[in-house]
């Protein structure tokens, strides 16, 4: 279940309705898949696109998305630091970024042009697109791990246009909604 903050105003919504309701008022689409497929969030990438090629089918038709995959990150991924620091800076894309969480969970902090910075924290069954254009941010949680439906509306996939605005300085990167066991406590 997904945890949405207005931290500058000290809300927390856990309600998917809700959650939804919040953040189609900034104009992000949110969706709670609960009837998860019986596909094992460890199958082999191909099986995950294929055990959900229904909703990604229906997610291309409404959103002109061209292509799908699935990312995959855990603490060993190689250069995870330097990737990380590639979507932890406010930034931008040309086309939508289309998430659907299958493992793991992440936090993504939306910075509407003229309100307040949400933050929503994701986990397995929670989707996710943020329009072109809409200033946002990404980080893992503790446990550094997610696993992801993304999909493209340009086979080349998305590159960030950083704003160097700051703003996400002011954001703590803290997950506090999803219970999870980190390995050096």
């Amino acid at each position: 279940m997904a945890v949405l903050t207005v931290p500058d105003k000290d809300l927390r919504f856990t309600d998917p309705t809700e959650i939804a309701g919040q953040l189609d008022g900034v104009g992000i689409d949110y969706e709670r898949w609960e009837n998860l497929k019986q596909v094992s969030s460890d199958a082999a990438d191909q099986e995950i696109l294929d055990g959900y090629a229904g909703e990604i089918e229906l997610l291309k038709q409404k959103g002109g998305y061209v292509t799908a995959d699935v990312i995959n990150i855990v603490p060993t991924t190689e250069g995870l630091d330097a990737m990380l620091n590639k979507f932890n800076k406010e930034h931008w894309h040309d086309e939508d970024e289309v998430r659907f969480i299958v493992k793991g969970h992440g936090l993504f902090h939306i910075a509407p042009e003229n309100g307040d910075v949400v933050s929503i924290e994701m986990e397995a069954g929670d989707m996710i697109r943020v329009p072109r254009g809409t200033r946002h941010w990404f980080n893992l949680c503790g446990d550094k791990t997610v696993r992801a439906i993304r999909l493209f509306q340009d086979t080349s996939g998305w590159t960030p246009h950083y704003t160097d605005s700051g703003v996400d300085q002011s954001y703590q990167p803290l997950c506090f909604g999803v219970t999870y066991f980190p390995q050096n406590v």
